[in-house]
């Protein structure tokens, strides 16, 4: 977490020798990702690293993420809101990487007040990239069509959580999406833009109902209470790396094995949970990267539909003559997983169940 500095020689132009200082590279970042598919224990991690730590930050994903930390027997359910904001003397930074449904937002954090006292105050200690995508309710509802149209149609969907996460990014790397900075400036643009892709979406699914106004209506109420949260998330990231010496945990969600450019395709998520993710997520240069945990846990598991190399279904592994091979090739496979995931990001492999 140290700053450092580096320095060299470079030559004058009239042949002498001069001293070039290169800039600190400020504090580094702690990073924790899952390595596997997903509901490895991150939570646990995360909870117990961010009990000394100054920051924690979400770099991707959105609320189709779920991670659990019990504090004093009382269970606390995180999906939006980094997990280490459970602890008062942390600021919580939710990236630009992470697309928000702003409802849900408030509902996570409501309903996680009512469970106890590790939330109060969440308000004052979060953190917004004005640059992070809306996740709208019209996402979730064409999430939920894309999914019955791949059924019908090829017979088996992805087994997405059904939260948007999938349209909302679609929209955004269309340059169609919206974003928290939109919201909180025009809002008659914002308007607009908004009926504009409510629009487009029901050309594309005549089936789909939107309530444009309704939901219009919601959104704004959603500003006066989000616009004291929201930074300049490039600035806020740059000084938080380049100011006093800090200690800063990056929450990764999803894993390395649901990576959109790494993973099972197209059985995965819709972000990189891989460490590339941080930077982009976040607004940070790599050299701010320091030591990267990937969780992993004892038994494999997978969330959703997709490849799972783990399993077998044939009846012959159930007979003793077959068992020791069986199990050898059951943990071969897992250490091929590990090695992949490893391959990708330089792991620290934490088991976190």
């Amino acid at each position: 977490f140290a700053s450092s500095k580096d320095s060299g020689n470079a030559q004058s132009q009239d042949g002498g020798s001069s001293r070039v200082t290169c800039p600190s590279v400020g504090n580094k970042v702690t990073v924790v990702l899952g390595a596997q598919w997903g509901d490895e224990g991150k939570g646990k991690v995360v909870d117990l690293l961010a009990q000394d730590a100054d920051m924690v930050c979400r770099c991707q994903g959105g609320n189709n993420a779920g991670h659990t930390v019990v504090v004093d027997s009382v269970e606390y359910d995180f999906h939006l809101l980094p997990s280490g904001i459970i602890n008062p003397m942390v600021t919580a930074f939710i990236g630009n990487g992470v697309v928000i449904h702003l409802p849900g937002l408030f509902e996570e954090a409501e309903k996680n007040v009512r469970k106890g006292k590790g939330l109060e105050g969440w308000q004052n200690r979060l953190i917004i990239s004005d640059r992070a995508h809306i996740v709208f309710d019209f996402h979730q509802a064409v999430d939920g069509v894309q999914e019955q149209e791949r059924q019908q149609q090829a017979g088996k969907n992805l087994g997405t959580t059904k939260k948007g996460i999938g349209p909302v990014y679609s929209a955004k790397a269309a340059r169609s999406g919206l974003r928290i900075c939109d919201l909180l400036a025009d809002f008659q643009e914002f308007s607009e833009r908004f009926k504009h892709l409510a629009s487009q979406y029901k050309s594309m699914y005549p089936s789909l109902e939107i309530d444009v106004d309704g939901e219009l209506e919601k959104l704004k109420t959603y500003v006066d209470r989000i616009k004291p949260m929201v930074r300049d998330g490039v600035f806020f990231m740059y000084e938080a790396l380049h100011g006093p010496s800090k200690k800063i945990l990056v929450e990764g969600a999803n894993a390395a094995l649901l990576d959109i450019d790494f993973g099972t395709y197209p059985f995965v998520t819709s972000s990189n949970c891989t460490v590339g993710g941080v930077c982009t997520g976040l607004g940070m240069p790599p050299q701010n990267v320091g030591e990267v945990y990937g969780v992993v846990k004892a038994y494999t598991t997978r969330v959703g539909i997709g490849a799972f190399p783990t399993e077998q279904n044939n009846v012959s592994s159930c007979l003793t003559s077959s068992f020791v091979f069986t199990l050898g090739v059951f943990m071969s496979l897992e250490y091929w997983l590990l090695l992949f995931g490893g391959k990708l990001v330089e792991f620290v492999f934490v088991c976190g169940a």
